[in-house]
């Protein structure tokens, strides 16, 4: 008998029980974080390999995983293209320590943002007796841990005012790579001296998409978008002084941005402009 994927849906929760998930693991000698894919488990059902509430299992335990104090997404990968990220801010090294572990038997690396030295040194010390690879921001407290994909398609440009701006930019930079997307890293070329940027249009113009990361009055994004044809992402900083208000006067700047083609991302934002400059340069690249 054969049996469509709209059967497996209609699947009762009931199947999903604990029991069920524990049970598979024995059952076919492979871990519930290992299984199979989708697909796999269809046509597994459809042979009369699996049963429809073993099926069903399965496919919870790819969904997500419980900790008790988080929810692991692990479906995330399938949905938008790549694993779920790790905020560190408000979580302890612990917790920090036990979601990376539970998205590493998924995924094959994790990245991990806004980490504080204690987290970090946590990440590092676990890294060391497991043998995970395991690399850290200098400025930024983003982490990435296991086996990166390879870079491929074209280098994203990542541009910045100021030195100041260096914790944001590498933020960015280090959540492209994550993606798998390649940077090329133009620093402290900000509107105090405008021939800096010009020297370096070329490169800026060779992305198919930019990231401009500044702050005081957030103007080097318009003078970016003045130069290239391409998408370019504002990132506002919260440099500057007092009526800089933490980064607020250089997003209204951005937002007001008379070139076109700029997009702003939120203050300090380098995870959110990585994200999606990695997703615009992964359209622009049709071998990815």
């Amino acid at each position: 008998m054969r049996i469509a994927t709209s059967d497996i849906a209609g699947i009762a929760p009931a199947f999903c029980t604990r029991s069920n998930i524990d049970r598979l693991s024995t059952r076919y000698d492979v871990p519930v974080n290992e299984s199979l894919s989708i697909e796999s488990l269809l046509q597994r059902v459809a042979s009369g390999d699996l049963s429809t509430a073993d099926a069903a299992a399965q496919l919870h335990a790819m969904q997500s995983r419980p900790l008790g104090f988080a929810t692991v997404d692990h479906h995330r990968a399938g949905r938008c293209g790549s694993a779920e990220v790790i905020f560190a801010a408000g979580k302890t090294a612990d917790q920090v320590v036990a979601i990376a572990h539970a998205i590493l038997e998924r995924h094959d690396s994790v990245l991990i943002t806004r980490a504080s030295a204690e987290q970090i040194d946590a990440i590092r010390a676990d890294c060391e007796s497991s043998g995970t690879p395991c690399e850290a921001g200098q400025f930024s407290g983003t982490v990435l841990l296991g086996t990166l994909p390879a870079p491929s398609g074209g280098a994203i440009p990542i541009v910045t005012a100021g030195t100041s701006d260096l914790p944001v930019a590498e933020e960015c930079a280090m959540t492209c790579k994550a993606m798998g997307q390649p940077v090329d890293r133009i620093d402290d070329v900000g509107v105090a001296g405008l021939h800096r940027i010009v020297a370096k249009a070329d490169a800026v113009r060779a992305g198919s998409v930019v990231v401009v990361v500044a702050g005081m009055e957030g103007a080097l994004p318009s003078v970016v978008g003045g130069l290239v044809d391409k998408p370019v992402i504002a990132v506002p900083t919260s440099v500057g002084y007092g009526a800089s208000f933490g980064g607020v006067a250089a997003l209204l700047g951005m937002l007001n941005s008379c070139a076109s083609g700029v997009t702003v991302v939120n203050i300090d934002n380098g995870f959110g402009a990585g994200v999606a400059a990695s997703r615009i340069n992964r359209l622009a690249s049709p071998s990815q």
